[in-house]
């Protein structure tokens, strides 16, 4: 198994400022959102915006072959969507807007799920608590605790309001890889997995549905989507494990 990356003062201070970029990156996309625009519009928006910054560079174009600066994913899309110029948003729909800065050799990764124009109370409530469990993960990063402890808080938030949980993606470590140990799943145990140290970097990311956890792969190789047609939910924050706590990075 390999070792969870400690960052240094140097990385840290690289992260932090990517992160800054990032989570202005989807605070543009949010304002700037809505129906009649394409994924590949805001796809263009962010790239443009994070290019902008000396050193920054989109940290998803090109990993492993994506052609996108954001992963753009729709309703039933639960992760890494396409964008393309021929996916039209349109007034009801939900969208993850994925993204991750790249910035002296260092990745930052984040999301939102935002809502295009007027939707149900119901979806509503959803991405609520879906962005709640994310957060009662996080309020878990501290010296001496577990990943299990981030894992059994997603969990708990989104059992109790009977929503699906999409067991096959996790979060992660990040840093000089886009994908670090440890993996964070969102169903755990308290009090297991590996202990928690000042220097670590991670991505929680809980993934949920409307329906059942279960996904499936589009034609594209890419996307993936719910198999029973259920709308999806995906929150993302890049936090560091400090030496009394936690400091959200990026999200």
């Amino acid at each position: 198994m390999r070792s969870i990356p400690i960052k240094t003062t140097e990385e840290i201070e690289a992260m932090r400022h990517a992160g800054k970029i990032l989570t202005q990156t989807l605070d543009l996309l949010e304002r700037s959102i809505k129906a009649g625009m394409s994924t590949k519009e805001l796809d263009q928006m962010a790239e443009d915006f994070i290019r902008s910054y000396k050193g920054c560079t989109p940290g998803f174009k090109g990993y492993h072959g994506f052609t996108g600066a954001i992963c753009t994913s729709i309703n039933q899309e639960a992760v890494h969507g396409i964008p393309s110029p021929d996916r039209i948003l349109e007034a009801g729909d939900i969208i993850g807007l994925d993204c991750g800065v790249y910035y002296k050799g260092l990745h930052t990764d984040a999301c939102r799920t935002v809502a295009i124009g007027v939707v149900d109370h119901d979806i509503r409530q959803f991405m609520k608590i879906t962005r709640k469990s994310l957060q009662e993960g996080v309020k878990q990063i501290k010296p001496g605790g577990h990943i299990g402890d981030i894992s059994a808080a997603v969990q708990t938030v989104l059992e109790r309001f009977d929503y699906g949980i999409v067991e096959d993606c996790t979060g992660h470590g990040v840093g000089h890889e886009l994908h670090e140990p440890p993996e964070i799943m969102n169903v755990g145990i308290k009090g297991t997995g590996p202990m928690m140290e000042p220097g670590m970097v991670l991505a929680v990311e809980p993934i949920s549905t409307m329906g059942e956890g279960d996904i499936k792969t589009a034609p594209d190789g890419w996307t993936l989507y719910t198999a029973d047609g259920s709308l999806s939910a995906h929150f993302e924050q890049t936090v560091l494990v400090t030496e009394d706590g936690h400091e959200i990075l990026a999200g």
